[in-house]
């Protein structure tokens, strides 16, 4: 192993970027390598589904570009490079013909979307966004349309069902669940931000899916399973992510539903380490801010060789729907008790308790939603 070798950071999404930055906190000169497959600009995901409410080109999103990101932490990127192997055993990367050594290796390179196998002849009209590159490509698509419809009704699909509306565009999302963000939000709470939604004039067509997309003469027609047809000018799939797992496969790193770390971040492989959406740390894939910026203030110190585990407070997720204000904290999986629901409208106050009346999650919205703060201070934190 090269102790000179840089650590190198595969991605510069916000899982990337954080790690350095609190790298650069605690060490100013400590030799550091970003690797992204693409142009490395610095921006936050989340603000991906609000660039239509708070009018701002993609652009216009970004933070920085990967030469303002190298100046500011003093690190060197590698743009617009493809990973294509680890070679755990020699402390490398497998860059095509390249190898490039390193100290430390730490995977944050995300997750890919679920790209649904829709037969049809518009298929070239839908587009998925995971990134600031997807951002861009669907901004210049969309310019000059009004009809969008929106695959999926979870947390994302939501969001963008909403900001779209703010942008002036006809919405209509298509899922096969009978409720939006199913695994998420309670149905009482759901019910409240699809009515808030509705009320914008997002149209719904949910228990059925897209069975066929084609080209129409003034966009495409979307076939749906309970026989209906839509009519649209683009189309967004917002029907999940997959952790990208691969090449650790490949490269004999333990893999589950993410690459599989414990505590510390650390893999199954020497050296090699996984935060952000590719990663399982101890057992819980969290495709969220705030766990994630937990993970890299914690993975900062162990690099810098002060072993420290990520330790999890309680992490409520905002959902940007402002037509309905939504925030919500969910129960551990298999978490035993009920919830208890109070609804105004669409104002709800969901509480998850057990038997012995403890709070273990929570779900509120409209009014209710300025009550997160208080209420993340009773739900137990899913590490200490």
């Amino acid at each position: 192993m090269n102790t000179q070798a840089p650590i190198v950071i595969v991605g510069t999404g916000l899982s990337g970027y954080s790690l350095a930055r609190e790298i650069r906190k605690q060490d100013k000169d400590a030799p550091l390598l970003l690797i992204t497959a693409d142009d490395g600009f610095s921006y936050s995901k989340p603000m991906l589904s609000t660039g239509f409410t708070k009018g701002k080109a993609a652009d216009e999103l970004a933070q920085a570009t990967a030469e303002g990101m190298r100046e500011q932490l003093n690190l060197q990127i590698r743009t617009h490079t493809s990973v294509s192997g680890i070679d755990p055993e020699a402390h490398e990367l497998v860059l095509g013909d390249e190898r490039l050594s390193y100290h430390k290796l730490v995977l944050a390179w995300g997750a890919d979307v679920i790209r649904l196998d829709i037969p049809g002849s518009g298929r070239d009209r839908v587009f998925s966004i995971n990134d600031l590159v997807d951002y861009r490509a669907f901004r210049d698509a969309v310019e000059g349309s009004r009809r969008v419809a929106i695959m999926g009704a979870g947390l994302i699909g939501c969001e963008f069902a909403n900001d779209l509306r703010n942008g002036g565009y006809e919405v209509d999302v298509i899922a096969p669940s009978d409720t939006v963000m199913p695994g998420l939000l309670p149905r009482e709470a759901a019910e409240a931000v699809r009515d808030g939604l509705a009320a914008e004039g997002v149209g719904f067509h949910l228990e059925t899916h897209v069975e066929r997309i084609d080209k129409s003469a003034d966009g495409v027609t979307l076939s749906l399973a309970n026989g209906r047809t839509l009519e649209a000018d683009i189309v967004i799939s917002a029907v999940g992510l997959r952790p990208r797992t691969e090449l650790a496969r490949a490269a004999g790193i333990e893999v589950g539903r993410g690459i599989k770390v414990n505590r510390y971040l650390e893999t199954s492989v020497e050296d090699v380490y996984a935060l952000g959406d590719c990663a399982e740390v101890d057992g819980h894939v969290l495709l969220y801010v705030l766990p994630l910026m937990a993970c890299a203030r914690a993975l900062a110190k162990t690099l810098l060789g002060e072993p420290t585990q990520v330790s999890y407070g309680t992490m409520p997720v905002m959902v940007k729907t402002p037509c309905c204000p939504t925030a919500v904290c969910p129960p551990p999986g298999g978490a035993q008790g009920a919830w208890q629901v109070e609804r105004d409208g669409n104002s709800v106050r969901a509480l998850f308790r057990d038997a012995d009346g403890r709070t273990l999650g929570f779900a509120v919205t409209g009014d209710y939603a300025i009550e997160k703060q208080a209420l993340a201070k009773e739900v137990p934190p899913l590490h200490a």
